[in-house]
């Protein structure tokens, strides 16, 4: 009697797996896209290791105004670029299907597509603000209680124009109002 290890499929489970194509389209995000992890552990955004500040350096110094700049300005080309493949998307797709369940799905594909992108369209204009607070002079300081960001913060979410004290309290008293 031969006694079968329950861990491993059985050979008819990996060709029923083999032979069962996937449905699910799949589609890299941004966010997959832009954070390949760098040697030291640390995320790098869209190709961009983060800011290693320099012994003595000034916080929001020249050098590092460029550096989130860049991150602001490939991420807004990023974004953008995904605008353009949705709109290449459905104008390939927007066939008159026949079936009223393909049509209804695509419908549905299509306000998702839409959703999306209505919010990433938001997310660029906060990052065009921020790119001109940065010609401003005015990016990395809180716009609550005026002290600095941080450069982890910033590295985190580039757009972020509170401190992490500011913002958790503001989180609070939306919470408190609204839920």
């Amino acid at each position: 009697m031969a006694v079968e290890n329950l861990n491993e499929p059985s050979n008819s489970e990996e060709t029923q797996a083999a032979e069962k194509p996937s449905r699910t389209r799949t589609r890299k995000t941004a966010a997959a896209v832009a954070q390949p992890t760098v040697a030291n552990g640390s995320v790098a955004l869209f190709g961009i290791a983060p800011y290693q500040m320099k012994a003595g350096e000034e916080y929001m110094s020249d050098p590092q105004m460029v550096h989130f700049r860049r991150i602001l300005e490939a991420w807004k080309a990023d974004l953008m670029q995904e605008v353009d493949r949705t709109v290449n998307y459905m104008q390939d797709e927007s066939a008159a299907l026949p079936d009223v369940n393909d049509r209804a799905t695509q419908e549905e594909e299509f306000a998702i597509e839409l959703r999306t992108r209505d919010r990433e369209r938001k997310l660029i204009r906060k990052i065009e603000q921020s790119i001109q607070a940065i010609d401003d002079g005015d990016y990395g300081y809180c716009d609550t209680c005026g002290i600095e960001i941080g450069l982890r913060r910033l590295e985190a979410r580039p757009t972020a124009t509170q401190c992490i004290d500011c913002k958790t309290l503001a989180e609070i008293k939306e919470k408190q109002n609204h839920g």
